[in-house]
């Protein structure tokens, strides 16, 4: 018998279509005869075959599914807004019981946060119990901006977690050494605090005392995951130390990065990007610039290795061993 379904979106998942994916989270898999009265759990990418058995149905996490769901969301930035909002609400529950059963002490190992406000005010009441270390990767957005209220308020937190003993170690991208605001930032803080910078660095990462771990969960980063996940955990911090002893020192004692027959380190991570066959905004983006600024780095590039093209500017970028150089 064929069971009636009203259409609808998956902000407003059905009662059978949550019934039985709630039993597909609990029990690991369903029947496809269990899901055949809320067909919308499949269109919704929320269950799907199970490799070892076509014959059964299996869950789709609900971060995995709420992240997917989120990326072929509207194109109007304002219905997108409203839609997260509603999946959001939704997969809440969710996501807090899958979480719960990941646990340790009671406390979720992840969870998804919800507005920058929110999210800058729980990462605020993790460094306020911390002593430790911060550990941070921030990513150049392009400008640097005048420091606002926002900013402010994110100084008075470090200063206070750098009284309490606390060390403070943050990696950018090499096109922010020149900028005013960042060195000023850490000027004005007292206590132990290094920065280093890189090209190119990772997504934006704040790890406190090696307990909790923020990252975004969103492209414009309204969307974060708090990670408590201790293997989670010791990943990020491993990768950030190997970031950290590949790069070069910028505060507190900032060293040189020294140009090679004329060819400066910029250039050199250009030309590396350029022999992989990036575009200019795809180079722009990975070392923390704009596409005219890039531009000009490899016209200077191309000047310098007497190349008329940009097919004959790979070649000698080849040629030259410029890449095989340290700096």
């Amino acid at each position: 018998m064929t069971v009636s379904h009203t259409e609808h979106g998956p902000e407003e998942l059905c009662p059978a279509g949550m019934r039985v994916y709630q039993q597909a989270l609990r029990e690991g898999r369903v029947t496809p005869t269990a899901a055949e009265a809320a067909p919308c759990l499949i269109d919704f990418g929320l269950l799907r075959l199970a490799v070892d058995d076509p014959g059964r149905l299996e869950a789709v996490a609900p971060v995995a599914a709420l992240h997917q769901l989120l990326l072929t969301s509207g194109e109007e930035i304002a219905d997108r807004r409203r839609r997260e909002t509603h999946l959001i609400e939704a997969f809440d529950t969710l996501i807090r019981s899958e979480a719960q059963t990941e646990t340790t002490g009671g406390t979720p190992t992840l969870r998804l946060l919800s507005g920058k406000e929110r999210i800058g005010r729980i990462i605020g009441e993790a460094m306020a119990s911390a002593s430790g270390q911060l550990l941070s990767v921030q990513p150049h957005d392009g400008l640097i901006k005048p420091p606002y209220h926002h900013h402010q308020t994110a100084m008075a937190r470090d200063q206070e977690f750098l009284n309490r003993g606390g060390r403070i170690r943050a990696l950018y991208q090499h096109t922010v050494r020149t900028a005013p605001y960042i060195l000023a930032r850490y000027e004005q803080l007292t206590g132990n605090v290094e920065a280093r910078t890189l090209d190119e660095i990772t997504e934006r990462l704040i790890v406190v005392d090696h307990t909790v771990a923020f990252i975004p969960a969103s492209p414009d980063r309204t969307l974060a995951l708090e990670v408590r996940h201790p293997a989670l955990l010791t990943h990020f911090v491993t990768t950030f130390d190997r970031l950290w002893r590949l790069a070069t020192p910028m505060f507190p004692r900032a060293v040189q990065r020294e140009s090679l027959n004329g060819i400066t380190p910029r250039q050199r991570a250009i030309a590396a990007l350029l022999v992989e066959g990036h575009t200019d905004s795809d180079i722009a983006d990975r070392l923390g610039m704009n596409v005219r600024t890039a531009r000009v780095h490899i016209a200077k590039l191309a000047a310098t290795l007497g190349s008329e093209s940009r097919a004959q500017l790979g070649y000698l970028i080849g040629q030259s061993g410029i890449l095989d150089q340290e700096g």
